[in-house]
């Protein structure tokens, strides 16, 4: 990392919380640790941050509800939740949030450590997608907030799932979008039905954008998809 990174915790275990706090320390983070969910979002709002780590399991405003408002603040800040729980829902809850990683308790402190790095990495290179709210694809303007993608003559309004996809391909316009980071990102999953139900979607977007001739979403084997424009 270019700079020390400015971690923000939630965890109301106040041992573990000790612990973690002196191991990323240690490892030249900063750590902001808060023990009690309703004072996360005004200790949040009174510094910047580089990465959130939220306890799921916490006194009067859990992880979830602390994700959603921090959204609010910064839609950009990557986000992991801790949690003893394996709970399927669970998981797929984080991931709805926009949760860069799900790690259960009891885990290896190095383990973290390794996906903190690669997260911040990601981010500082750009790979983690910035938040945009329209796009130009083609002859066609989409706006992701209101699912609407705009083209002469009308406008189409899209699912929730399509807008996230569409959205996710603009954002890798003319690269490749890797399948499971569309899956993880939007399904929370990466299994045989999530990637056929993303299938469907793929093939309705391509019939969406099929009146401009110079747009292609092809199929990249073994990769993802890439959105094409000429």
């Amino acid at each position: 990392m270019g700079k020390t990174a400015h971690v923000f915790m939630v965890e109301d275990d106040h041992n573990f919380g000790a612990v973690l706090k002196s191991y990323l320390e240690i490892h030249d983070y900063i750590v902001q640790w808060v023990d009690d969910g309703k004072h996360a979002l005004k200790e949040f709002r009174a510094d910047d941050f580089d990465i959130c780590i939220l306890d799921v399991m916490l006194p009067n405003v859990d992880g979830f509800q602390i994700a959603k408002e921090i959204r609010f603040v910064d839609k950009n800040i990557p986000l992991i939740f801790l949690t003893a729980k394996t709970l399927k829902e669970d998981i797929l809850k984080g991931f709805s949030l926009g949760a860069d990683d799900y790690i259960t308790k009891p885990f290896d402190s190095e383990v973290l450590l390794c996906k903190l790095k690669a997260i911040l990495k990601r981010n500082e290179s750009g790979e983690k997608t910035i938040e945009k709210d329209e796009f130009g694809v083609g002859k066609y303007k989409f706006n992701y907030p209101h699912r609407i993608l705009n083209f002469e003559g009308g406008q189409r309004k899209l699912s929730p799932r399509e807008a996230e996809v569409l959205r996710l391909l603009c954002l890798k316009m003319n690269d490749v979008l890797p399948r499971e980071m569309a899956l993880k990102k939007i399904w929370g999953d990466d299994n045989y039905f999530t990637t056929r139900s993303m299938d469907v979607f793929i093939t309705k977007l391509r019939k969406y954008l099929k009146d401009d001739p110079s747009i292609e979403i092809s199929n990249i084997h073994g990769s993802g998809f890439k959105l094409t424009v000429n």
